[in-house]
């Protein structure tokens, strides 16, 4: 069985669901795991406060406090795909993500992630991801080395002063010239069911892209998409609702049944480029993947 040696964590909602106590709560939010797993981690003392102070089996519910626990999983696929540092100083570092690998524990994921990985690489036990990419997307991550300054990073994320640009590729009509054209796509995402899927619905819209055609070849072309925004699985929607969803993914359209990853497949999307200005340093800030996504 592994472990996570580090906690994961998440917020108690601000409205009570109707439950008495933390426990409870835990059980509902993550239907996937057994009843008597929480029950279990809870007696082990491996559920807690931020403050280090241990959760009960019959701990009320408190609105907004975060809770912390340890990922537990039997067996855990070893991904065989290597991650590559890009940039380390004492404020952050950049990594390439392969294909496959989580950023942070997840699911059966706990070891093998980058997160995990970096921290054992670089000794540096307080490296935090501040933001995601899906298991499947290949590309960038930006890592907080000290967590004295991580909210400032944060604060980029939040205020949309992170500007990320991807690549992408999709089966196309073939007698369509796409090539130099560009899409401004504005709509409502929300989250659908099974709950790890999203969808676009009619509304207010929450989500915002550009995106643009850079090489064309038979019914394939890359696409650049620069999100605005960062809703899960935007990119993905957005390319969809173009008529166009990227090549490999078993998510959309349609949802493919349940299997183990093909890793002669990966689905073709690319995190190329984070550009910020530094809001510790007041650099000007731009790391570019090495890979490149190709029309083959």
């Amino acid at each position: 069985m592994s472990i996570s040696k580090y906690p994961s964590k998440l917020s108690l909602p601000q409205t009570n669901p109707g439950i008495s106590s933390v426990l409870e709560y835990l059980i509902v939010k993550f239907p996937n795991i057994k009843p008597e797993v929480w029950q279990q981690r809870v007696a082990n003392g491996k559920v807690h406060w931020h403050d280090g102070s241990l959760i009960a089996a019959d701990t009320p519910f408190q609105a907004q406090q975060r809770v912390y626990y340890y990922r537990e999983v039997d067996i855990e696929p070893v991904i065989p795909f290597s991650e590559k540092i890009l940039f380390q100083d004492e404020h952050i570092l950049v990594a390439e993500k392969p294909h496959f690998l989580a950023v942070a524990p997840t699911g059966i994921y706990v070891e093998e992630c980058l997160q995990t990985r970096l921290r054992k690489k670089t000794g540096l036990q307080n490296l935090q991801a501040l933001h995601r990419l899906d298991r499947p997307t290949t590309g960038l991550v930006l890592f907080s080395v000290n967590p004295d300054n991580r909210h400032l990073y944060h604060n980029l994320f939040k205020s949309h002063q992170i500007h990320k640009t991807y690549h992408a590729i999709a089966r196309v009509n073939s007698e369509e010239n796409l090539l130099g054209q560009q899409w401004e796509i504005k709509n409502r995402i929300i989250k659908s069911e099974p709950r790890f899927l999203m969808k676009m619905v009619e509304g207010v819209p929450n989500s915002h892209s550009i995106i643009r055609c850079l090489q064309q070849s038979g019914d394939k072309a890359l696409f650049e998409l620069k999100p605005i925004t960062g809703k899960t699985h935007q990119l993905r929607l957005h390319m969809q609702s173009l008529g166009w969803p990227l090549l490999n993914d078993v998510f959309y359209p349609a949802l493919l049944p349940r299997a183990a990853d093909n890793y002669s497949c990966p689905l073709q999307l690319l995190a190329k480029e984070l550009r910020f200005i530094d809001p510790v340093t007041q650099q000007s800030r731009v790391f570019t993947s090495n890979t490149e996504l190709r029309l083959e």
